[in-house]
């Protein structure tokens, strides 16, 4: 299997357990914050889990949006499980400010002529892995 989210790690580790991996995007500089949930097992559809395990996923997609606004306070967080490009299931979980580079219009849309303004911080991975352990 030819799968990006099963044979690479694509960016900071936060989080890993057994059934799933949260991922601090590196390479999305506009973005600073921009997280991936990514279940381990190769399956395409949330409805491809048992409810326990939809709920468990939806959960962790939860805890790092509520890490992601008590750590950037952002304008909004984007929600978005696409998976056209990798069907494998993941969740993007993306912080929002009103000078980014392509607000409102989604992340993946034509940028706006003049970029944003960076938010992110010294030691973000540090302080996004802080908030998520805080969440119960």
């Amino acid at each position: 299997m030819n799968c990006e989210l099963c044979t690479t790690l694509p960016g900071v580790e936060l989080y890993a357990d057994a059934k799933l991996r949260v991922i601090l995007v590196d390479n999305e500089p506009d973005y600073p914050g921009f997280c991936r949930v990514i279940w381990r097992e190769h399956v395409a559809e949330m409805s491809d889990l048992v409810p326990a395990d939809r709920q468990y996923l939806m959960d962790w997609v939860w805890r790092v949006e509520a890490a992601l606004r008590a750590t950037l306070n952002p304008d909004k967080i984007n929600l978005a499980s696409l998976g056209n490009v990798v069907p494998h299931l993941h969740w993007h979980v993306i912080p929002r400010f009103a000078d980014d580079a392509h607000f409102p219009a989604p992340v993946w849309a034509a940028k706006k002529p003049a970029g944003g303004v960076a938010h992110g911080a010294p030691d973000l991975a540090g302080r996004l892995r802080a908030a998520l352990a805080a969440r119960p």
